[in-house]
C-alpha cells in the first residue's frame, strides 16, 4: 500500500484573507507537482482526502482533477490533530491513498509511521510538495519525494 502525503500549496496570509485560499503561485506549484507525479512518477490513488480547510481542499481538488477522481473532506487532518488517528486508519487500508493537509500533522504522521516517534523530524515537507510512503513487510519507507521547483 502506498500513502501519499501532500502539504497544501502556498496560501494567502490570514491577515489578507481569513479563509486562506491558495495564491496563484501555490496553485501553480500544486499543478506542477501533480502533473509530474502522475506522468513521470506513476502516482495513482483510490481516494484523496483533505482537512476541509480552504487551502487543503483546493490543493486536493487540483490533484483530483489531475487523477480524474473526487476529493473528499475527512476528519483528523487539521494542523494540530493527533497523527495516531491516521496511523491506525492507514494500517487497515488496502488501496493507495492520498492525504492532503498541514504541518505539523503531516510531518508527525510520517515520523510515526516511519520510526514510531512523532517527535523525530524525519521528513521535510514543502508547500505544495508530495511525499510518498510505501508499506512493506518490514514497515513503512519513503519511496518518493517531490517538492515544487522554485
Amino acid at each position: 500500500m502506498r500513502l501519499y502525503l501532500v502539504q497544501h500549496g502556498e496560501a494567502r496570509s490570514e491577515e489578507k484573507d481569513p479563509e486562506r485560499p491558495l495564491t496563484d503561485r501555490g496553485a501553480s506549484d500544486v499543478r506542477r507537482v501533480a502533473k509530474l507525479a502522475t506522468e513521470a512518477g506513476g502516482v495513482m490513488v483510490e481516494r484523496i482526502l483533505h482537512s476541509g480547510k480552504t487551502r487543503a481542499r483546493r490543493t486536493a481538488e487540483i490533484w483530483a482533477a489531475e487523477l480524474g477522481i473526487a476529493a473528499t473532506e475527512a476528519d483528523g487532518l487539521a494542523p494540530m490533530d493527533d497523527p495516531s488517528v491516521w496511523a491506525s486508519r492507514v494500517a487497515t487500508e488496502e488501496n493507495d491513498l492520498m492525504l492532503v493537509g498541514h504541518l505539523p500533522h503531516l510531518a508527525r504522521l510520517a515520523s510515526l509511521l516511519l520510526v514510531g516517534d512523532v517527535g523525530r523530524s524525519i521528513v521535510t515537507f514543502r508547500l505544495g510538495g508530495l511525499v510518498g510512503l510505501e508499506q512493506g513487510p518490514e514497515g513503512w519507507s519513503v519511496w518518493l519525494a517531490l517538492p515544487p521547483s522554485r
